[in-house]
Parts: C-alpha cells; structure tokens; sequence
C-alpha cells in the first residue's frame, strides 16, 4: 500500500531488560500467587508474560525515568504532518507471540525495528498512524514478536491526507453467552503502578495533562486494560502456560478513569487455525461502556496445556 509516510523505517532501537522488569509486569497486570512461573525467578518454569514486547518500545534500555514528551520528538515522519506527542492516545494494538522471550536480555542485544504502514487523517477528530514493530534478536536476526499499532493523535486532523482502508472487525458471537467474565476493580494506584514499566506518558499520572485533551483528568493506560484482559483469558483459557498464546489484538474504544470497575467477557468460538482456538472478547466499565473492542486472541485451549 501507497501512501504519504508509508515504508518510512525508524531508526533501529536497542531495549533490554531483566528479570526484575519482567517480574515488575507481571504483577503490574495482576498475575497472581498461583502463577509463580511469572512471579518467582526461581521457579523452574519461570517465563516472561508473553505481551511484554509492547513495553519495550517505550522502556528502551533505560534504567531510570525518561521525559516521555521528548522522547515521542526524536524522529519525524515524511510527509506528513509533525504531530504534538503531547496529544496521542492508543488506537488499537495486534501482537503475534513468534518466540519466547529469554527472562533477561543480559550478554544479548535485541533491537526494536519500526516502520511505518500508514499515516490516516480521520477528519477533525485527528489522525491515525500506523506501525510495525519486530523485537529482533541484532547478532541472529531473529524475531521474537511483532506488534502492529495504531495510534490516535487527537484533534490532529484535516491536513489532506488519504482518510485509510476499512477496519476489520471481530465482533463478539451474536445471541451466545460469553463463556468467561471476569472482573477487577482498578484503583487511583493503578496507573500508576503500569507506568513503572516503562511507560511515563503523564497522561496516566497528572490530571492536567487529560484535563487539556478531554478526558477530565488522568486516564489508566489503555495498555494496561490490553495486558490485563489478555492475562485474563491465558490464565483462564490457555492455563498460564505462556506456550499457548499465539496472538492477541485489541481496540481502545474509550478511556479508563482510575476507580473504574472492567469487566471482560470473552466467547471461544470453535473455530481453529491448526491448533488454535480463536477468542473473541472485550472489556467494558461497570456502566457497560465497552472500553477495549474488536477484541480476538489466539489460544491453545483445553486441559492437556497447562503448567
């Protein structure tokens, strides 16, 4: 596909990580004590939450707190636009599970390589880029995961660009009960626990900066409502064996306050791509307000995969 931007490729990027990060996300997303596999480096089946990847694009190799707003600055965009980073929200996240993750990236170095798949102007509402990101193992060449995001730079639109293809949709089964719901209560402490990871965007800690887009004051990460359902359904549906995930997508379809009940429901469909099963599901607030749509997961279900 054509287009203004389209086959830009960022700058290649380092990331790295131990296994204290790897403990820190999975507890961040609410991994509990009958899932030491993710919580305890000594566990013998000790493994990194498969979603993890997503962090690493803002994480990077840093050890310490980084200015988000900057670091969104670093690089441009050809032909388009330069959007204000102060200003972007997740649109919608697709990760495909390709190989696990060593627990640490010690005496290797993994890159992220980014490039662009479209820049789309919705109109007053703003505009959508597109990419993809491979975590890539720099001395073999091999990929790990690869994550297709779009993300939604808000009021930001109108400057003539081609409006996008249309979206697929998975919607949920019609007229059939989920066969998971599942609840979790967030708190004021919420984002700010995920952030710790990697993520600073002050969105999610400081009311000023959501009072200016608004959202009235601070948000949950929508990434955080992303790991937290797929957590749901590899723990409930997949056994917490990390090996029966494959891929997991959804769309940010409204934001998260902190103090906000989610609630996911998710429908196995007996459809199979070879061994596994697909999942439609979403997640929506106490009032039934879907916050994460468009919700599908590959999973190895049944008994005979669990740790």
């Amino acid at each position: 596909m054509s287009g203004p931007g389209v086959g830009f490729e960022y700058p290649s990027r380092e990331v790295s990580w131990l296994k204290r990060d790897a403990l820190l996300f999975a507890n961040s997303i609410g991994c509990t004590s009958e899932e030491l596999h993710f919580l305890y480096e000594l566990d013998p089946n000790f493994a990194v939450f498969p979603t993890y990847p997503v962090i690493l694009m803002f994480k990077e190799t840093h050890p310490e707190v980084v200015d988000f707003y900057a670091a969104q600055k670093s690089v441009t965009i050809p032909d388009v636009p330069v959007f204000d980073p102060t200003r972007v929200v997740d649109g919608q996240r697709l990760l495909e599970f390709l190989k696990p993750l060593p627990t640490s990236s010690a005496g290797r170095k993994f890159e992220v390589r980014t490039k662009v798949l479209g820049v789309y102007d919705k109109g007053k509402p703003g505009t959508v880029v597109e990419t993809q990101t491979d975590l890539v193992d720099a001395a073999t060449n091999e990929s790990y995961a690869r994550v297709t995001t779009s993300s939604f730079y808000v009021g930001q639109g109108n400057w003539g660009g081609p409006k996008g293809p249309a979206t697929v949709n998975f919607p949920p089964p019609e007229g059939k009960k989920p066969d998971l719901v599942l609840e979790n209560q967030t708190t004021a402490e919420t984002p700010l626990l995920y952030r710790l990871n990697g993520d600073y965007n002050p969105l999610h800690a400081h009311p000023e900066p959501g009072a200016k887009m608004g959202f009235g004051g601070v948000i949950i990460h929508g990434l955080y409502s992303w790991n937290w359902a797929c957590h749901g359904l590899l723990q409930h549906l997949g056994g917490s064996n990390p090996a029966n995930f494959k891929e997991y997508q959804a769309r940010f379809a409204s934001p998260v306050r902190p103090g906000d009940k989610l609630i996911l429901e998710a429908w196995k469909t007996g459809e199979f791509k070879g061994e596994w099963e697909e999942i439609r599901f979403l997640v929506k607030n106490s009032h039934g307000k879907v916050v994460l749509s468009n919700g599908r997961a590959l999973i190895k279900t049944g008994a005979k995969g669990k740790l």
